[in-house]
């Protein structure tokens, strides 16, 4: 069904009904509002966060802090560690602009589509060596260090390492350990080090014990000696940060990061690592009244917001009132719409065929796009849009396009565990009084991870979001030396020209839909940075999941307990499954800069273990 002008007037129609049953957004928030004016440091992990505090006393800048909270964070097992990826958002003050870090490791040597499919795998496993892709972490850490940082490698990594020699573990992370120790069981290094009481009935770390990890600290030795020897041989900062950075993806830690990943089943040759690099790009954006948003591109699912956004920006949401029914239903098929086109187009624009992009992200693009959504029901059938008449092209996957999506790729529908929707990752904001802004979403190397040899570096289980058939996506197939396309994704807002807010959220495929409705919510519905954070967001599993078997549930909703029955009565008749939870909001992390008085507003989740320090 066509958005047509008799469509409009229905849909107009019955939002009149529905946002009978709009509720306000409660002011009052479970966390307060961060109020800095030097500086504010925001991750997943208190004692992460406070390291971050730590290198701004010591008169680092936000890019310092954010890389060492990004070392705490990876230590911690915050939902990653020290094999997965890195992406990055940075406000330069210097140049007046934002530069985008592409830290996301790429497929080995051995992972062939056709060696998957050789084994009868319609996706590569979600763990285990064959789920693996090459570090990233690591050199992004050190490539953002070395360009925008102002301090060493080794004053940076001080706190990593001080965690890397014991710190008392957190209930979350001696939890999920104790749950997968079954399949940790399977994989000896990682065993040595996550399963400290082996052989009794609690085989895992206990909330509250400290946690040690001597292989991983002696491979951050190795970094730092790589470090002070450049410093010793007359070399500069940045030059001293990149030995380190050699000795990590060409020296003796690769060969036994290669060693040990392939002695447990992995696909790498030594030359994976020292081909791999990091690449500081141009970021993609697009404008919302005013406003320049600023996303990584398609190699992560990023660039699905700017497409939201430019369908939204016509539409008087406010009309359609706060979390109503017909709000609720319009952005759900908003992102039905701008979802099925990343999960066909969006892979590594490094390797072709190259991503029409420029269509994707056009204005024309998107309000061709948004006359298909259905004002009454939840559209179960929402395929691909075709961009390439609106950058001047023909579509060469037309004919994959109209057979889409292919039966084989698509198992039959089950009940899958919501949390595969939201599998690894954390969140690190930075911001300084001299203008730097750094918006990370580190991910990769979640527990259950193969650890790899000695390194105590667990493995990315990144290779997961390829898929081995072009029908299903010609763009996001397994080649090795590729990058997946991944769902990692921070954003950076300017107003001005000048920083306004910038956010980040953990949460596999659920990320962009939250960051979403935290942009709505504070750019059209005024709420503050935490009442954003905290909001009672939606999320949709309509996609394919990036994850596992890439399975998508048409018109399941997870909708949260605040929004009235009024409204969730609605939604059901209008096609929806609805799960109903107390928590739906991310966890996000944010800041919002006050343009006015020249303070930050800091917003961190009111769940979870994501905490900030302000100055």
């Amino acid at each position: 069904m066509t958005f047509s002008t008799k469509n409009r007037v229905r849909w107009a129609g019955g939002a009149t009904i529905l946002f009978l049953a709009v509720f306000l957004f409660p002011q009052k928030t479970e966390k307060p509002v961060l109020h800095g004016r030097h500086w504010v440091a925001i991750t997943g992990k208190p004692m992460a966060a406070t390291a971050g505090a730590m290198i701004f006393q010591k008169g680092g800048n936000a890019v310092d802090a954010a890389c060492a909270m990004l070392g705490a964070v990876c230590t911690m097992w915050d939902v990653l560690s020290w094999g997965g990826e890195t992406q990055a958002l940075i406000y330069n003050p210097n140049q007046k602009k934002v530069i985008a870090v592409n830290g996301l490791g790429v497929a080995p040597s051995g992972a062939t589509a056709e060696y998957f499919r050789s084994r009868g795998m319609s996706h590569p496993p979600a763990i285990g060596p064959l789920s693996a892709v090459t570090p990233g972490t690591p050199g992004g850490l050190m490539t953002m260090l070395a360009e925008f940082g102002t301090m060493s490698l080794e004053e940076i990594l001080a706190p990593a390492m001080r965690l890397a020699e014991g710190y008392p573990i957190e209930k979350g992370t001696a939890d999920s350990i104790e749950r997968e120790k079954d399949k940790i069981k399977a994989w000896p290094y990682a065993r040595a080090v996550m399963l400290p009481h082996e052989g009794r009935e609690h085989e895992g770390p206990v909330p509250g014990e400290v946690f040690r990890q001597d292989d991983l600290l002696q491979t951050l030795q190795k970094l730092v000696q790589a470090e002070r020897e450049a410093r010793t041989a007359g070399r500069g900062r940045k030059e001293s940060i990149y030995a380190a950075y050699d000795r990590f993806y060409k020296g003796d830690i690769a060969r036994e990061f290669v060693r040990g990943a392939d002695e447990q089943g992995a696909l790498f040759e030594v030359d994976d690592l020292a081909r791999w690099k990091v690449y500081l790009e141009e970021p993609v954006k697009t404008t919302y009244k005013g406003l320049e948003v600023y996303k990584l591109n398609s190699w992560v699912q990023g660039p699905v917001m700017l497409q939201a956004l430019n369908m939204l920006e016509t539409v008087d949401l406010k009309k359609l009132g706060y979390n109503s029914a017909a709000y609720i239903h319009m952005l759900y098929q908003v992102m039905n719409l701008v979802f099925a086109d990343r999960d066909f187009y969006y892979g590594d624009p490094y390797f072709p065929p190259e991503e029409p992009l420029a269509g994707l992200l056009s204005k024309e693009y998107a309000r061709d796009r948004f006359r298909l959504l259905n004002p009454e029901r939840n559209d179960p059938d929402i395929k691909p849009g075709d961009p390439y008449p609106f950058q001047g092209q023909v579509n060469p996957f037309r004919k994959i396009l109209d057979a889409w999506p292919p039966d084989a790729a698509q198992p039959p529908i089950k009940e899958a565990d919501p949390e595969s929707f939201a599998t690894g990752t954390t969140s690190i904001q930075a911001a300084d009084e001299n203008g730097w802004v750094v918006s990370v979403t580190p991910s990769g190397g979640w527990v259950p991870a193969v650890i790899a040899g000695r390194t105590g570096i667990g493995i990315s289980q990144r290779a997961q979001s390829f898929v081995v058939d072009e029908n299903e996506n010609p763009f996001n197939v397994i080649v090795p030396g590729k990058r997946p396309r991944s769902t990692l994704t921070p954003g950076l807002v300017l107003k001005n020209g000048r920083p306004y807010f910038s956010c980040a959220v953990q949460g596999g495929d659920t990320q962009d839909q939250n960051l979403l409705q935290f942009f709505l919510e504070i750019v059209e519905f005024g709420m503050n940075v935490q009442q954003a954070c905290e909001a009672p967001h939606f999320t949709s599993f309509q996609m394919r999941n990036s994850f596992d078997d890439h399975q998508s549930i048409p018109g399941r909703l997870e909708i949260n307990e605040q929004v009235p029955e009024e409204v969730r009565s609605a939604l059901r008749a209008m096609g929806y499954r609805l799960d109903v939870k107390k928590y739906t909001s991310g966890p996000i992390n944010a800041i919002f800069f006050d343009q006015e008085h020249g303070t930050f507003w800091g917003g961190s989740s009111n769940y979870g273990d994501d905490y900030g320090v302000v100055w």
